[in-house]
Parts: structure tokens; C-alpha cells; sequence
């Protein structure tokens, strides 16, 4: 009998009345047959109609010819589903989980078995079940996300998949909540503070999520957003969830093997990407540089977006100088005769880094910055990722296909004052010229420029002037500046005796110095000198007014005097400075007296020209 086919091995308490519709039924011939999706159903009418409108109205329209067979077409959750309705429709009940509550409340729907055909239907059996029981509890919230994946868009109308979201949101917020307060601790000082923990002990969800769908999983990252989860917890559950989902497949590109990849999975590994990109936070360090980094090589693996690979540059771009080596050695997935990395990649990551507001070190005079050149990195940073674009270069060098454009448009993009020693840049120049030993004389000088010769140490100088792939030009300044070198070093040794060439040394030194120092310090020490420039100036000018006072004293003395007497005595005062160089010696105790007539000539004329 069919009675017997839909036992179900949970029963919940069965009442006095469907024990009697069991026992009036087992002997009744079946009088309707029902067709789900290929599955057959033998049934009776009457249990049927007295709690499914939707069957009540089909067997009302075939009244007069007796329909014997009913086909509904499209039902949520098939054939499997089906039974279950079937089952609580004869008054065989069963539990109700959160792997078949968000059928139940589909097929209800469908059948239209709500409270006006029958108290306590299954409509409201369900919903009652999935509001008191799945909403308040994620785990559940999730399994039920994941049965809805194939009833939609209904499960979507009934709003089945909106109340788990907001309810999935809502208890990851409240654990967060709960897990920061209490993180809260009293300092040595009494002040309460949050302590830091390498992990969030509200975070246990990510793992929980990473089952579910991309568009399922998509929705309950926007409404965390929403509702306030911090950015590092969202960041954390992105990499989770990208690591399960584009480690699925062994390999996604293969260079060595011939077989080709299902369209369907990488179309799955592109959404994934382009929808985890969308969801990245905004905050910068929320998610790891290195897990950018991957993403931008899935990205350009699977011919995202552009607009998906450009935020990703910009991101990467704006942390740059915490990256590695290995991060920006992206491999170019494009045909065999380009390069064997991806240089316009990285290059435009190198123009977005150059272009960041640095906000860490916020100038004293705001005035002085207020012009139309973009903002800068960090001196800091700067020198930080000239080392790795030096070490980049020097990996790239040795490529065959590596046009010296490109290699240039690399060298070049960062300032001037980025690199404080150019002992990286010789290095990589080197390596790319013996890796090209058909490089015209041309080539060889534009690439020459880029080094600035008096930033090599000692090594590396003395390296560069035996170095026969550089050209002669090249080798004439690297001697030069050794030579200046050994020169101010030796004048440094004898300081004393000679007092020019420690100045020529703190000329030339400082010149380097001054060229490896960003645009704000260079400013800054150009604004001290001028400073003091002027306290001399004025020190100048107050001597000088003095001057002038005296000058005119002098002269109104003299106008009132008329006489002799004052020209003697400032003769007298004159013979005392010396001021035609004659000194007294030890033999003599007064000048001689052909001195003492010259100099009594000279005071005559001097004292005729004044009056």
C-alpha cells in the first residue's frame, strides 16, 4: 500500500484524528493519480483537497468528466517534495528540519496549503518553524541557504533567503559585539582598552560561509557590510572562501598540458574573482598583500574585467612597499613571443603607488604643499620599493623578449630622489646588457643615464670602471668620482693642515645627500638656510646702521671743533690702529723721526683738505 511507502522513520506525536484517516484509508482504493516530474503518485481526493487549494481547484474545473490524473508541472523540490506534502496531507506527520523547511515552504506555496483551506497548514508549520527555530541559529541559517540555491527565484519571493541573510548578518554583528567586549581590559595606567588578539573569537562563521554559493555568499557579505562587521573579519572570510573556490580545480592554466579547461568551471573561477574583488573592503591591510597579489594573477589569467584588474592595481598599488619579490613577479599568460612577465602590470602598479596621498606624515605648514603636483609617498616607502623594483629589474633582465622600453618605463617611474644608492639599478643595467650583447652603443648610453654614478659605493664603483659592457663615456665619470672620492677622503685625513678640500668634500657629499632626499625634506632644509640668510642680513643691516651713526658723529664733531686739536687727536687715534701697518719693535721705544715727519705731513694735508 502507498500508506506503507511514506512511513517515515521520525514521527512526531500523531493525534486521535489522523490515526482515524489512516485507518479509513489503508482499504480504499486510490481514485486520482498524481504526476510530479516524472514520479508517480497513487492518492485519494479527499485528504488531498481538504488541505491543497491548488488541487482543490483542479479537481473543481474536471468535476463533470471525474479527472482521474493531475500533473503539476514545475513543483518546487520534485518528486522528494511532493511525498513530504503527501505525507502531511494524509495526516502522517514528520520533522521538520532545516534541510526540508525551505522545500516545505515552497511546495505550499505552490499547492497553496495555507490557513484558508485548513488550520495549522503546512504553509504556517513551516514558517513558524524557520522563523522560531532556523533564524536563531547560523549554522542552520546556512543549510537552509543552501537548499534554497536550487528554488529560487521562489524561495527568493517568499522572502525565505532574506530572513537567513539579515538573520546570518545579525548574529555574526552580535558575536563580534560580544567577542570585543570581552577583549576589554584595564591598562597598567587604569584606562580600559581592547586587547589584541591574532584572531577574533567572534570569526568562527567564516568557515561556515565558504559552503555556500557566490551569490549566496555575495548577499551575506553585503549585509555584514551593512550591518557593521569589522573590515579585517570580512577580509578574512574572502580569502577563506577565494582559497576553497579557485583551489577546486588542479590547475587552471597549464602551459605544458594539451587538454583543454571545462568552459563552465573557469566561468565559475571569473565570477568568483570579479565578485570577490567587488567585495574587498576599503580599509588598506584588511586583507594580505600577497592574497592581492593572487587575485590579480586569476584576474588576468581569466580575463576578468578590466575594471575588476584596475581596482586590484590600485589596492596593490597603495600597500606596495610591504610586497615581496615574489608577489610582483606575475607570470604573462598572453602568446609565446611576449615576455615571460608581466611588465604593463606592474608598471601601471608602480604609477598608482607613486600617485598615493600619504597621510602618515602630514606637513607643519599646510601652505607650502598647496599646489598642483599630485601627492607623494613617504620617503620610507619610497626607498622601500626602489629596492624592490632594482631586485624586479634584475629578475626581468634576463629575458630575451624584454624590449629596453620596457625595461626603462620600469627604471623610470619612480622620482629621482627614491633610490639613495644606485648599486640595484647598476646591477640590473649589467645583467640586462650581458643578457642583450646586441645592444647598439645608443642603447647602451640611455640606459647609462639612468645611473647616477656618484651614489655607487665603493664596490660597485670600482666594479663599473673595469666594466667593458658599459660605455666609455660611462666609465670616464665612474673614475672621476672615484677619484673625487680617494680626494676628499684623503683631505678628511688631514683636516688641519688644509681647510679647502673638506669644503669641496661637504660640497660634493652633500650634493648626494641632497638628491636622495624626497621634495618636503629638500624644501624643508632649503627653508633653514634661507632663515638664517636672513638673520645675517639683518645682523648686516644693524651694523651698518651703526656705521652710519658713527660717520655722522664724526662729522658734527668735527663742525663744531674747527680747529687742530681734533685732527691731532684723530691722528692720534689713527697712528694707534696701525692703519698704514707700522708696528713699535722690542729695540725702540718711539718711531723714528723721518716716520714721525711723514706722518705729521700726511695729517697737515688731511687736516687742509677737511677745512
Amino acid at each position: 500500500m502507498f500508506l506503507e511507502r511514506l512511513k517515515c522513520s521520525h514521527l512526531c506525536p500523531v493525534e486521535q484524528a489522523q490515526k482515524w484517516c489512516d485507518r479509513i484509508f489503508r482499504d480504499v482504493p486510490s481514485d486520482v493519480t498524481i504526476e510530479v516530474n516524472g514520479g508517480t503518485f497513487s492518492l485519494h481526493k479527499f485528504p488531498l483537497v481538504s488541505r491543497s487549494g491548488r488541487i482543490r481547484r483542479l479537481v473543481a474545473e474536471h468535476r463533470d468528466s471525474d479527472i482521474s490524473r493531475v500533473e503539476l508541472l514545475n513543483l518546487p523540490g520534485g518528486a522528494e517534495c511532493f511525498e513530504l506534502a503527501a505525507k502531511f496531507c494524509y495526516g502522517i506527520n514528520f520533522e521538520i528540519r532545516s534541510t526540508n523547511v525551505a522545500q516545505l515552504c515552497c511546495v505550499s506555496d505552490y499547492l497553496e496549503m495555507t490557513e484558508d483551506f485548513s488550520k495549522d497548514n503546512l504553509g504556517s508549520r513551516a514558517e513558524e518553524y524557520l522563523d522560531s527555530i532556523v533564524c536563531k541559529n547560523l549554522e542552520m541559517c546556512v543549510e537552509v541557504l543552501q537548499q534554497c540555491e536550487s528554488l529560487l527565484p521562489l524561495a527568493d519571493e517568499l522572502k525565505v533567503v532574506s530572513r537567513c541573510i539579515d538573520a546570518i548578518a545579525s548574529k555574526a554583528c552580535a558575536e563580534q559585539i560580544a567577542s570585543s567586549f570581552s577583549r576589554l581590559e584595564y591598562s597598567s595606567s587604569g584606562r580600559l582598552h581592547m586587547s589584541r588578539q591574532a584572531k577574533c573569537d567572534g570569526d568562527w562563521w567564516i568557515e561556515d560561509l565558504s559552503v555556500l554559493r557566490i551569490d549566496m555568499y555575495q548577499r551575506i557579505i553585503t549585509a555584514m557590510k551593512c550591518r557593521g562587521v569589522r573590515p579585517e573579519s570580512i577580509g578574512a572570510s574572502l580569502v577563506n572562501y577565494a582559497q576553497k573556490e579557485l583551489t577546486k580545480k588542479s590547475s587552471l592554466w597549464n602551459p605544458s598540458s594539451q587538454t583543454k579547461v571545462d568552459s563552465n568551471s573557469t566561468l565559475h573561477e571569473k565570477l568568483v574573482v570579479e565578485t570577490v574583488v567587488s567585495l574587498l573592503p576599503v580599509e588598506k591591510l584588511a586583507v594580505p598583500i600577497n592574497f592581492l597579489f593572487g587575485l590579480l594573477r586569476s584576474a588576468v589569467m581569466l580575463d576578468c574585467t578590466i575594471a575588476s584588474r584596475l581596482d586590484l592595481e590600485r589596492r596593490i598599488g597603495s600597500q606596495l612597499d610591504v610586497a615581496t619579490l615574489d608577489d610582483i613577479l606575475i607570470p604573462s599568460f598572453r602568446h609565446a613571443g611576449d615576455t615571460l612577465f608581466d611588465v604593463e602590470t606592474v608598471h601601471r602598479i608602480l604609477v598608482n603607488f607613486c600617485q598615493q596621498d600619504d597621510s602618515e606624515e602630514e606637513p607643519e605648514d599646510t601652505s607650502v604643499f598647496e599646489s598642483d603636483s599630485p601627492p607623494s609617498p613617504s620617503q620610507t616607502a619610497l626607498i622601500k620599493v626602489s629596492k624592490l623594483v632594482d631586485n624586479y629589474l634584475a629578475e626581468i633582465a634576463p629575458d630575451a623578449n624584454l624590449k629596453l622600453s620596457k625595461f626603462m618605463v620600469i627604471a623610470e617611474t619612480l622620482p629621482a630622489h627614491a633610490r639613495t644608492v644606485h648599486d640595484g639599478l647598476y646591477r640590473a643595467i649589467d645583467i640586462y646588457l650581458k643578457a642583450h650583447q646586441g645592444s647598439t652603443d645608443l642603447d647602451k648610453k640611455k640606459l647609462c643615464k639612468l645611473i647616477d654614478f656618484q651614489k655607487l659605493s665603493q664596490e660597485a664603483g670600482a666594479h663599473a670602471a673595469q666594466n667593458e659592457r658599459l660605455p666609455l663615456q660611462s666609465i670616464v665619470q665612474v673614475l672621476y668620482f672615484e677619484q673625487l672620492r680617494l680626494r676628499n677622503s684623503l683631505s678628511c685625513s688631514y683636516a688641519e693642515d688644509d681647510t679647502k678640500p673638506i669644503h669641496q668634500s661637504w660640497r660634493i657629499s652633500s650634493g648626494a645627500l641632497s638628491a636622495a632626499m624626497s621634495p618636503r625634506d629638500n624644501y624643508a632644509s632649503l627653508r633653514r638656510e634661507n632663515c638664517e640668510l636672513k638673520l645675517e642680513l639683518a645682523r648686516l643691516r644693524m651694523r651698518l646702521n651703526d656705521l652710519e651713526r658713527e660717520h655722522v658723529c664724526m662729522k658734527r664733531d668735527m663742525t663744531k671743533s674747527g680747529s687742530r686739536k681734533f685732527m691731532s687727536s684723530f691722528s692720534k687715534k689713527i697712528g694707534k690702529l696701525s692703519l698704514f701697518g707700522h708696528s713699535s719693535s722690542r729695540g725702540s721705544s718711539s718711531p723714528s723721526r723721518n716716520s714721525q715727519r711723514t706722518d705729521s705731513k700726511v695729517i697737515e694735508r688731511t687736516c687742509a683738505s677737511t677745512e
